[in-house]
């Protein structure tokens, strides 16, 4: 199994999301420009220029007309995606995180950084026919805690969250309320990543482990145990299995001996966890991962700069 290997970033890379079909594939990274490949080819299609700072998060809507953009800048963008023309820019008071379309894509979410003296904020924008944000965003302040990760629940009706103090919570998308949280890290959740139905979820953790949770009651079903600080994890929408990827944090890896191993996208069986193998490839930790929705290749990004679009071989898909 060969990788692409995608070379159109030259910072580290933060985000990769697949389009539905599977046929597109968004990257973007610490630079001001996001990109779309051909995931079949590895071939570039453009970028979307007009950001000033990292590009921290991107998503695209149902029908891949509409690509929204995240940005240390303390802006959200939407873009045209065949285009790339800029539709409508939206700021911010400080840096943004995360951006999510809901499911049917009339609404977004916003999860702003805490920083500046300003609480991590989760803002939710509607959306008119014009894929114009419309004004009065219901907003969710969640203060004494820094929110590193938010993310849609099954059908819109609740918000995830995951915090810089290892906490999962939940929250009602109708009365803006609490309504679970459940602290099984002992450090902070980097992301957290749904299976295809939204069942279960995974998290990646700085304490070196994934877990997999019950979407309803927010119950470990099972830990992963890495070794290495966890930057990112899918599920498989087509097998059992799922895929951790980290390591050593940039910093350390310049000042210390670096183990080049730490830095293989790793599998793991979902229900045995037992781990199955391991693909090398980065130079430096792997921060994001995510599976195509035919579950037929996967995507890494590293803090190298790096896209690597693995398409498995024949010999995956034989009966176990």
């Amino acid at each position: 199994m060969r990788p692409i290997i995608l070379k159109g970033h030259e910072r580290s890379i933060t985000n990769v999301k697949y389009n539905r079909e599977g046929d597109l594939l968004f990257s973007c990274s610490k630079a001001n420009f996001p990109c779309v490949w051909y995931s079949e080819t590895g071939e570039r299609l453009g970028t979307y220029n007009g950001h000033n700072g990292t590009v921290n998060s991107c998503d695209v809507n149902f029908d891949t007309t509409t690509l929204i953009t995240g940005s240390g800048d303390s802006t959200v963008k939407l873009w045209d995606v065949e285009t790339g023309k800029e539709i409508y820019n939206l700021p911010h008071r400080v840096p943004v995180k995360t951006v999510e379309f809901a499911e049917g894509d009339k609404q977004f979410l916003v999860l702003t950084d805490n920083v500046m003296g300003q609480a991590s904020t989760i803002s939710i924008y509607s959306m008119n026919e014009n894929a114009r944000p419309m004004n009065n965003p219901q907003e969710i302040v969640i203060k004494d805690t820094k929110i590193t990760y938010a993310m849609w629940g099954p059908m819109n009706k609740t918000i995830l969250t995951a915090g810089a103090d290892g906490v999962i919570r939940v929250y009602d998308t109708n009365t803006l309320q609490l309504v679970n949280e459940n602290k099984d890290h002992v450090k902070a959740i980097n992301k957290m990543s749904f299976d295809k139905d939204k069942f279960t979820f995974i998290t990646a953790s700085v304490d070196c482990t994934a877990k997999l949770y019950d979407t309803k009651t927010l119950t470990v079903l099972k830990s992963f145990d890495t070794g290495r600080p966890v930057n990112a994890a899918a599920i498989s929408p087509i097998k059992e299995h799922v895929i951790i990827g980290g390591g050593q944090a940039a910093e350390s890896v310049t000042t210390g001996r670096m183990d080049s191993s730490q830095f293989k996208v790793r599998f793991f069986h979902k229900i045995f966890v037992e781990e199955l193998g391991s693909i090398p490839g980065h130079f430096g930790p792997v921060e994001t991962l995510a599976f195509s929705p035919d579950g037929r290749s996967f995507v890494s990004g590293g803090w190298d700069g790096y896209v690597r679009v693995h398409h498995f071989d024949p010999s995956y898909f034989k009966e176990e």
